[in-house]
């Protein structure tokens, strides 16, 4: 069941991306690449797809129901953990053509997560060398669509090369629906649908990027990051497989305390984007964010960069799966 949905939502990605890229180039969706020395336009909001993949699949199956026929026989928690991803990536598909505010980007999403709470087959953590810790609908009504809402955002802050946001989250997917198989869990075919369309949109994506994913991509991705862990009951696997994208975050904290405390500084200045050099490696003005680090002592491309993230975060996902459940 789940090699048919990674490959049924592959090929659908795959087949509509190309008309996506000349649909949103000719109405101008598109947005300027800053780590390429032409500062070409890409267009933006591909990861769409993505959404509209996952949406159309348990439609369908959804269609199927209703006439008696249930193919796949998806539980309750399959189907309200793509209902979670799919409030999470019609959020960010509206936070792409009307700014929501960064206020409501971080906690809009934690009543976008509570649905799941109805369906959880546990309310609790398991604790490796410990056992399961039983923690109420303190857990079900805080800690579970909490954990959602922080990786999804976690994930959309870790991104900004070609390939890199995309790239990871099928690292992370991959982990999640490894793990998941090898113990068990029902959440497999929402984690091989949003995996199959993550790896045919990555095709597009990578460096050099046709298309960019945009917020409804990153959310989508993010929030399947999310549930699969609760749903799965991988908290603890889970924030070790997530350590980059969470030092990552830790940075960007202790850049911006800094920058408050020493407004003038240069050193503390808040800069979006890096440049290229003349001779394609990227210049960058700190090392206050993990996919800088790297550029910032050594003379090395955006493609090393990103291959270097997704080699650092593969090596925490590979621990992750050795976590004891």
């Amino acid at each position: 069941m789940y090699i048919g949905a990674i490959t049924a939502s592959y090929l659908f990605t795959f087949s509509l991306m190309p008309l996506l890229i000349k649909y949103l180039n000719k109405k101008q969706v598109v947005v300027t690449d800053y780590y390429k020395k032409d500062l070409r336009k890409v267009p933006t909001g591909g990861g769409i797809i993505i959404l509209l993949s996952l949406s159309l699949f348990f439609g369908i199956s959804g269609l199927l129901y209703l006439k008696g026929i249930n193919l796949l026989n998806l539980s309750k928690l399959e189907w309200y953990s793509a209902l979670v991803v799919i409030y999470f990536g019609s959020f960010g598909l509206i936070d792409d053509f009307w700014d929501v505010g960064r206020a409501s980007k971080i906690f809009a999403p934690f009543f976008f997560s509570l649905p799941l709470s109805l369906v959880l087959p546990h309310s609790g953590v398991n604790v490796p060398f410990v056992g399961y810790v039983e923690l109420g609908e303190f857990f079900l009504l805080f800690i579970a669509p909490l954990y959602i809402m922080i990786v999804s955002n976690l994930v959309n802050m870790h991104s900004g090369f070609n390939g890199m946001c995309s790239g990871l989250n099928a690292i992370l997917l991959t982990t999640l629906l490894i793990k998941s198989i090898l113990l068990s869990k029902e959440v497999v075919i929402m984690l091989s649908c949003v995996l199959g369309s993550t790896l045919a949109f990555l095709l597009f994506n990578k460096y050099p990027s046709k298309i960019f994913d945009g917020n409804v991509g990153a959310l989508s991705m993010g929030a399947a990051v999310g549930v699969g862990i609760v749903a799965s009951g991988f908290l603890v696997s889970g924030f070790v497989m997530l350590i980059p994208h969470t030092l990552n975050f830790l940075m960007y904290v202790y850049w911006r305390i800094m920058h408050r405390l020493h407004p003038e500084d240069e050193r503390w200045k808040m800069v979006k984007f890096g440049k290229v050099r003349e001779d394609g490696t990227l210049e960058v003005p700190n090392s206050l964010t993990l996919k800088w680090v790297l550029p910032y002592y050594f003379r090395v491309t955006e493609k090393q960069v990103v291959l270097s993230m997704y080699a650092f975060t593969a090596v925490f996902c590979l621990i992750s799966i050795f976590v004891p459940y």
